[in-house]
């Protein structure tokens, strides 16, 4: 019997030895040298709370709403491609685990299971996340079925129209077409857990494009379909063509700068989700924790702030909010626990942040998660107190 998991660090080691090489690599590495994949964490670390005392904390509450959903706690799964691949019916596996726990769940246009398979394995509507590609025709049936499925927002990725190099990517033969190399056979064959769970998973390539692409019948085919389809004639001016197909909530993904906060509200969207992509698209530019505070002021007024890119405890959370995100979201995080567990896993996972947010409430005098505000922070070498 192992060691417990306590950390988000645990799953990921486990992930790591369970998840072949390609794989794990998708999940856990960034674009070129990685320098804003390790900022989005570093800068995490570099935020101080302020511990307070004798403050009655006994009856905190977690509880808050995400794009008009009631939620357990400020957090929501992230839409990561390929999570069917880190372990076999990984988007089911997540949907259920975020709806027994009491989040939304985010499911991605290049997700293994399709937006079908999700919504017949759950008992509750999920978020549905679409990238604008060349073929706006297949963008619209997609939203479409969206639609269909009752989910419950739409959230647009607009920082994919060029894809960022992923060097690891290249390396493990994860490229378009994929290589499958001796290497990587020998490395699936050590994976026997792995492998079950995929044989006995309902899809094995992508769910949302399987059938409904003509001339792509393989994994391969379709991954050379998609790398050309991110379409970098993306612009404000499709929000509104995006607008006339789907009547429910909207949230944007992507925001790094006020100005395109600005533009976001000017828009109407209900959310936008401030992120670098995990630090796999723009190398070099900020962690998205240090650009948080100015974009929060400046729109949160206007619409939900959410926040992605490190989040891997309670604390990180905490401090999130505590900058100006309404919630969050976990990517990185969720595929640790998939990779490592599956289902119970990815609970884990929600689990661990979940305590450890509400002990840092408890010791910051904090009782209401909707009522979290900078004055728990301490000053900083990274530019001084956030008020």
């Amino acid at each position: 019997m192992g060691a417990p998991i306590t950390t988000i660090a645990d799953l990921r080691e486990l992930a790591r030895r369970r998840v072949p090489r390609a794989f794990f690599d998708y999940a856990d590495r960034g674009s070129y040298e990685e320098s804003t994949l390790r900022e989005n964490r570093e800068a995490f670390h570099a935020i101080r709370l302020r511990q307070r005392i004798m403050i009655d904390v006994d009856q905190r509450s977690l509880a808050t709403t995400l794009v008009g959903q009631s939620a357990s706690m400020p957090l929501a799964i992230a839409p990561t491609g390929l999570a069917g691949l880190q372990h076999g019916s990984g988007e089911i596996l997540g949907a259920r685990a975020a709806a027994a726990a009491g989040i939304p769940f985010c499911l991605s246009t290049m997700s293994i299971c399709s937006i079908e398979q999700v919504r017949a394995a759950v008992p509750h509507p999920f978020w549905f996340q679409v990238y604008v590609m060349r073929d706006r025709g297949f963008t619209r049936e997609l939203i479409q079925r969206a639609t269909a499925a009752n989910c419950s927002a739409l959230m647009l990725t607009a920082d994919l129209t060029v894809q960022g190099q992923r060097h690891r990517d290249i390396k493990n033969g994860l490229s378009v077409p994929p290589r499958v190399g001796l290497r990587n056979l020998i490395d699936v064959a050590t994976k026997p857990r792995w492998v079950w769970s995929v044989l006995n998973a309902p899809n094995r390539s992508f769910g949302n494009l399987e059938g409904r692409i003509k001339g792509t019948d393989s994994l391969t085919t379709l991954a050379q379909w998609i790398s050309g389809q991110f379409d970098p004639t993306l612009t404000w001016r499709d929000l509104e063509w995006i607008r006339g197909l789907w009547p429910g909530k909207l949230i944007l993904k992507g925001v790094m700068t006020v100005e395109d906060a600005r533009l976001a509200a000017e828009e109407g969207v209900n959310a936008i989700v401030v992120s670098n992509h995990g630090g796999r698209q723009l190398d070099g530019a900020p962690a998205s924790i240090d650009v948080l505070p100015c974009i929060a002021q400046s729109v949160s007024d206007r619409m939900e702030v959410l926040f992605d890119g490190g989040i891997m405890s309670g604390q990180s959370l905490l401090k999130a909010l505590a900058l100006g995100a309404r919630g969050a979201l976990i990517g990185k995080a969720f595929l640790y626990g998939l990779g490592a567990l599956g289902e119970a896993g990815v609970a884990t996972a929600i689990e661990i942040i979940r305590k450890e947010l509400d002990v840092s409430m408890a010791l910051t005098a904090q009782r209401d998660v909707r009522s979290v505000s900078a004055s728990i922070l301490e000053r900083t070498e990274r530019g001084g107190r956030h008020e």
